[in-house]
């Protein structure tokens, strides 16, 4: 069958009060809306049932581009296939492949890490920032999350402890975790397959270090103590351990009623008060 249309005579073509179509043949035409626009559609049959596709806008979609497309339907029909049905899945397959590039280890660190770098310092951020980029993602950054294992994550974390930097591997692994916690908290995964990394690691050598006793270092110390700029409670603790010289460990777990007696004693000894301590005195 011959067909009927130009691209002269679609162009030619004006809007009327109402839709109303221009037939190239074999069910391909061209819809003139009230507006000015032009679709081209296909009209089909099958299982008995008329149906219709949207093939694209003209001009975008010009003459060549719809016919082309129009053989392609008729090819599918030919091979028993419903044209409408083809494009329903291949753009269910699509959203699929969105979603899954959505959870890949590197998309769901980024955004763990977006939602938790505004209660960090910049140096902080960028240390996280830095662990991921160099160190995780050129090794897991594009594989979807529910497909990585406790191994996979381990080999990554391994390359920094085959080169001695221990320390490094534990805060990885514990990177790792974070990350995996969020995804499974969220939904994205079952389960959280990083977890316990560690216990595959060597052991953290504990350095220890000799006391501060020249004053001038002890007040690079203290001033060091004063900017920084970390959790809240943390800043609160570290302002607080010069005045009264304990173990990190007997600070937290010190009773509300000593922590209002230290306030008092510091409010009488006219000692400026560490954050809420203030409040206490």
């Amino acid at each position: 069958m011959p067909f009927k249309l130009t691209d002269t005579a679609i162009r030619a073509a004006k809007p009327r009060e109402k839709r109303y179509k221009l037939a190239d043949g074999e069910g391909l035409y061209v819809e003139v809306a009230p507006s000015g626009g032009k679709w081209w559609r296909i009209k089909y049959r099958f299982g008995g049932k008329e149906k219709r596709l949207s093939l694209g806008v003209y001009p975008a979609a010009g003459l060549k581009e719809a016919r082309n497309r129009a053989a392609e339907i008729k090819d599918m029909l030919r091979r028993g296939l419903d044209p409408g049905e083809e494009r329903k899945a291949a753009k269910a397959e699509a959203a699929a492949v969105e979603i899954v590039k959505g959870q890949t280890f590197e998309a769901v660190a980024r955004e763990w890490y977006e939602k938790k770098r505004a209660a960090w310092t910049p140096g902080h951020q960028k240390k996280i920032l830095l662990r991921l980029e160099n160190q995780l993602f050129p090794y897991l950054g594009n594989v979807h999350l529910a497909d990585l294992e406790a191994a996979d994550f381990l080999a990554a974390i391994q390359k920094a402890e085959a080169r001695g930097a221990i320390e490094t591997a534990h805060r990885l692994a514990q990177l790792c975790g974070q990350v995996t916690r969020y995804a499974r908290i969220s939904g994205i995964v079952k389960h959280d397959a990083a977890a316990g990394l560690t216990e595959a690691l060597a052991p953290v050598q504990t350095r220890h270090y000799a006391a501060i006793t020249d004053p001038a270092a002890i007040g690079r110390l203290l001033r060091d103590i004063d900017a920084y700029q970390g959790e809240p409670t943390i800043c609160h603790a570290l302002r607080i351990l010069p005045y009264v010289f304990v173990r990190s460990g007997e600070l937290r777990a010190s009773a509300w009623e000593e922590k209002v007696a230290l306030a008092a004693a510091m409010r009488e000894a006219s000692l400026p008060l560490p954050g809420f301590l203030a409040s206490l005195a």
